[in-house]
């Protein structure tokens, strides 16, 4: 991850594009201090690198979990969302290419968002052996609508840019090579106001957050309870595999073999 200040302006750039920028934990904490320090900034802009804005939490120990460093990268996406909430700074998402997953929740919990047309946006959660508590089940409703908002938490379905921004979850969509150019434009406009007035509607803004805080809390319980279990193994096998998940298959697979487990038990006992 790289802090770029261009003058008044702080822009974060998430930069680990072998991995469409998933974030670990150690990415994670960086980027919370980021936004922490962007308070004298003008604006903070939050972009990626190499084709791509942010896949989220990186799922390569899904498989194969250690709850106490899972349960830490959990933690970690919740502080960094709440953040870029509590960054006094209006915080401008620069999407070009997918944001999925936790990063479709870090485009919701920034104040604007502007994509490039081949951007694309949407949640990865039950696919993979997750859940989106961090913005997708709760925030983006109020930014959405529900039942748009539970199609893309609960389906995992994808979005162009020109329908994220019917749905209202960007603010421009603009050519694959004027995303810098519409980014200055938008901060020119964001450095002709009252920086003072502007973070005082910003935090007033963020009623709609707060009163999801709790959600958002109980979610991530919910999360760590199921580390380890069948269904986050296998969503992480497929999608490393590249696969389609088989869910209900490794239930039954499970339950086969824990039922063989008891068996043999029970013939022990005997």
């Amino acid at each position: 991850m790289h802090v770029e200040r261009r003058g008044p302006v702080a822009w974060i750039r998430i930069d680990r594009p072998e991995r469409r920028n998933a974030y670990d934990l150690a990415m994670a904490r960086t980027m919370i201090g980021a936004f922490e320090d962007a308070a004298d900034a003008d604006a903070v802009v939050l972009t990626g690198s190499g084709g791509a804005f942010c896949a989220g939490g990186a799922l390569d120990q899904l498989g194969d979990p250690d709850p106490g460093r899972l349960r830490a990268l959990f933690a970690a996406s919740l502080r960094l969302v709440n953040a870029i909430r509590a960054c006094p700074r209006p915080v401008i998402a620069a999407v070009d290419g997918p944001a999925a997953g936790g990063g479709n929740e870090l485009v919701v919990a920034c104040d604007f968002a502007i994509a490039t047309r081949r951007s694309t946006f949407g949640q990865t959660g039950p696919k993979v052996g997750s859940a989106g508590v961090l913005g997708a089940t709760n925030m983006l409703t109020v930014q959405i609508g529900e039942k748009r908002a539970k199609e893309m938490a609960m389906l995992c379905r994808r979005y162009t840019a020109e329908q994220a921004l019917a749905l209202g979850l960007v603010n421009e969509v603009v050519d694959d090579d004027g995303l810098e150019e519409a980014v200055g434009r938008w901060i020119a406009e964001i450095r002709a106001l009252s920086p003072r007035y502007l973070e005082i509607a910003k935090i007033s803004s963020n009623q709609w957050w707060h009163q999801s805080a709790d959600n958002m809390n109980a979610g991530l319980g919910m999360l760590v309870q199921a580390i380890g279990s069948e269904d986050m193994r296998e969503g992480a096998r497929a999608f490393l595999d590249k696969r389609a998940p088989d869910f209900r298959g490794a239930r039954a697979r499970e339950d086969a073999a824990r039922a063989a487990t008891d068996a043999a038990r029970e013939g022990g006992r005997s």
